[in-house]
């Protein structure tokens, strides 16, 4: 017995649970919470105003030491908040458990003092006589019943006592004795809980104690899941989510971000603000959580999580947009959604769809979130503000095995991501400021077969007025009309070199990238399988066909297949590179920017 509630070396009775003053509970709470609050915001001081400021006025090594030195100090604020955040919600489920046995208990006793009976102080009950024996007429004798907390664990015995009350009797006891075991029980619960909640000495916040956070952060949500969690709409709409969120006190919001970080950043309708701060808090119990393993999934996510917690950390550059962190997760393959622009504010929006081989790994960190960087900063070079988001909430096929699969396989993937990305969509329409923003879908190779599959659910993507593929292998359907925008806002870039835009049908494909890693002469033999003439590419009609009936815009040829006497593929790669295919990048952007008029075009194939 953890002696918090009944009393150092007792057992709880229920009188001592009659008298737990839960309102206590919730003051040293309400307490945690405003340390936890101050902590919060000497960090957004500290790497919102400070390190920004130092890092653009001054140079030098003496600079750099106080950067480091002002980083480790965000840290360390970032971790009080998070471990006093704990705390609060640590105590007030607490009191939230115990009031409610404090309700179960209360009505028992009540109901006992309606009828008399005397409620013993170890909670038995004692009932009068009642009834009639059958023999003389007179009232049969009372007696004492026993509770037992786990009525439904027993078995009964077949004997039905002759007083009327014993039955009644034997159910207030049973009602005492299980509300004082289930409050045992939470006391024992939370005060595991709260003894492990607590910082190691010194001023560092280590690789270690940001593991021990994770596991505090994993305990507290599992204790605090009827008080919680069960309230988080996950089965909601977005426009349900957003209202439940405006709906919620400012203390509850700080509960729920201080415990489940995970969840509210990755909850579609909530605002962009909320999410990114979510996001950044789960992004280093993510780190801590990984780094407590040894794997090679563990050491590829946590690549990537480093280098966005690194981004993040550098603040933004004079001329770029700021970066927000919209989701992060380790599920599958693992999940990354940043945008660059604050999609509630920025009249044009924009959400790029990777595909084959994208995963949360180094490379994406480093390669997909600058084609959505690069692509924004060109985009808010023609007008209104704009955001670009690099939306990694799928499982993409990984490669070599994708065609092994076959379509049905791989386009589940697409049709599973198809489902995800649609409803981030509608969040991000549903918490945009603007009366009707301009909202731009983009797929790259696999993404666009994702994004086709998006459209074909009822009202199609919702909120987005233009679609955009590049590298694409196809979509899913075989027309521009059929992806529900109009087939003049259908745009397709497809390099003249990329492969992956000729591959002519799913067998020959097969073949053909299965000897990619053949050299020169599976090359030629490469050379000979694409580009038939006809318009099927692997997922349906060519999107740059005449057929089809998209707009295909000027894109760089690319890199031939062999390149400097070797076999490349760099071409299905260079889209979205302001370095390499200027013209591509300038395009999606006018188009990102409602300025699909300006655009440069080229024929169908």
């Amino acid at each position: 017995m953890s002696g918090r509630i009944g009393g150092t070396g007792s057992a709880l009775t229920w009188a001592a649970l009659r008298e737990v003053k839960c309102a206590e509970l919730e003051q040293a709470a309400d307490g945690w919470g405003r340390v936890s609050n101050r902590a919060d915001a000497a960090r957004d001081r500290v790497e919102g105003r400070l390190l920004p400021g130092l890092r653009e006025t001054q140079k030098g090594e003496a600079v750099d030491a106080a950067v480091r030195r002002l980083r480790r100090l965000g840290t360390n604020f970032q971790y009080i908040y998070t471990e006093c955040g704990l705390l609060r919600t640590t105590l007030n489920s607490l009191a939230h458990e115990i009031k409610a046995h404090q309700r179960v208990l209360q009505g028992a006793l009540d109901d006992a003092a309606a009828l008399r009976f005397t409620v013993h102080a170890d909670g038995s009950v004692t009932y009068p006589a009642a009834g009639e024996g059958l023999a003389d007429g007179k009232p049969l004798p009372g007696g004492t019943a026993t509770g037992v907390p786990n009525p439904g664990m027993v078995a009964p015995s077949g004997l039905v006592a002759p007083n009327p009350n014993a039955g009644k009797a034997q159910d207030i006891a049973d009602r005492v004795a299980q509300a004082v075991r289930e409050a045992a029980d939470a006391d024992w619960r939370y005060a595991r809980i709260l003894r492990s909640l607590k910082a190691q000495e010194g001023l560092g916040v280590s690789t270690a104690t940001w593991t021990d956070a994770a596991a505090d952060a994993a305990a507290v949500r599992q204790a605090a899941r009827s008080y919680l969690k069960d309230a988080i709409p996950h089965d909601a709409s977005p426009t349900e989510r957003k209202a439940w969120w405006a709906g919620l006190t400012d203390e509850q919001r700080e509960e729920y971000l201080a415990v489940y970080p995970d969840q509210i950043g990755n909850l579609d309708g909530i605002p962009a603000l909320v999410r990114d701060a979510a996001n950044r808090d789960n992004l280093r119990l993510l780190i801590g959580k990984l780094e407590g393993r040894d794997d090679e999934d563990a050491a590829t996510k946590l690549a990537a999580l480093r280098e966005i917690d690194r981004q993040l950390r550098a603040g933004t550059k004079p001329g770029e947009p700021p970066m927000y962190l919209l989701g992060i997760g380790d599920q599958g393959n693992g999940r990354a959604i940043v945008s660059y622009g604050n999609p509630d504010t920025s009249r044009n929006v924009a959400a790029y769809v990777p595909g084959l081989n994208t995963s949360l790994d180094r490379e994406f960190a480093e390669g997909d979130l600058k084609r959505a960087r690069d692509l924004s900063i060109s985009t808010n070079r023609h007008g209104a503000p704009a955001a670009v988001i690099a939306w990694l909430g799928y499982d993409a096929p990984q490669s070599p095995d994708w065609l092994g699969t076959l379509d049905v396989a791989v386009s589940g993937r697409a049709e599973e991501g198809g489902v995800a990305f649609r409803e981030f969509m509608n969040g991000i329409e549903v918490a945009n400021k603007n009366e009707d923003p301009h909202m731009t879908a983009i797929g790259h190779s696999y993404g666009s077969r994702t994004v086709g599959a998006a459209t074909q659910h009822p009202g199609g993507i919702p909120g987005v007025d233009e679609i955009v593929f590049v590298g694409s292998p196809g979509v899913g359907v075989d027309r521009a009309e059929d992806l529900g925008v109009g087939s003049d806002h259908v745009f397709v870039g497809a390099a003249a070199n990329d492969v992956v835009t000729k591959l002519p049908s799913k067998s020959e494909a097969a073949v053909a990238v299965q000897m990619i890693s053949g050299g020169p002469a599976a090359a030629r033999v490469l050379g000979d399988l694409v580009d038939r003439g006809d318009d099927d590419v692997w997922f349906g009609k060519d999107p740059a066909s005449d057929a089809f009936g998209a707009t295909r815009f000027e894109v760089g040829d690319g890199p031939p297949l062999i390149s400097g006497g070797k076999l490349t593929t760099d071409a299905h790669s260079e889209y979205f590179d302001p370095e390499v295919d200027k013209a591509s990048v300038e395009n999606m952007a006018l188009i990102a920017a409602g300025r699909s008029g300006n655009i440069k075009t080229e024929g169908s194939r």
